[in-house]
């Protein structure tokens, strides 16, 4: 059940919808697939892609359309949490299991939304690299809060 779980989880990390056409959720996975693509194109978020690879930060900010771009991370962390959760039975979930990927939406959507202007020792990060860095804490915090909820509560 383990292997599943990475299997699946790593599949729609790569891209959302994917870990739930593995899960034989063909629906939902289209779904979350053509969601994932209306928002990339609305957003230019590929393009931002690129030009953040190659170093071209100011490029990717003119280019991105932050409106779309916003949806970005809840649409993504949460295809990912469904996927991980259905590829176990229900009572196989860990508890709270949730939480890192919750507040790692909450944290990239942060450095989505500062992505445009915060700089870090005086260098723009960009709508790409800004958010990523923001993971790091999201994920932390939502186990840090998972590991504090499990201690204090009967789940």
């Amino acid at each position: 059940m383990k292997n599943k779980r990475l299997e699946v989880l790593f599949w729609s990390i790569a891209f959302p919808g994917f870990g739930q056409l593995l899960n034989h959720q063909f629906l939902k996975g289209i779904f979350f697939i053509l969601l994932e693509v209306i928002i990339n194109v609305y957003s230019h978020f590929n393009t931002a892609i690129l030009f953040s690879f190659k170093g071209k930060i100011s490029e990717a900010v003119e280019i991105t359309d932050y409106q779309w771009l916003m949806f970005y991370p809840c649409i993504y962390t949460f295809a990912i949490w469904d996927a991980y959760k259905q590829a176990g039975a229900d009572s196989d979930t860990p508890p709270l299991s949730f939480l890192p990927f919750a507040f790692s939406a909450y944290f990239v959507t942060i450095g989505v939304i500062y992505s445009a202007e915060f700089k870090v020792n005086g260098m723009l990060l960009g709508p790409i690299w800004l958010p990523i860095l923001f993971l790091i804490p999201g994920i932390g915090i939502g186990l840090l809060v998972r590991t504090i909820m499990l201690r204090f509560t009967a789940v």
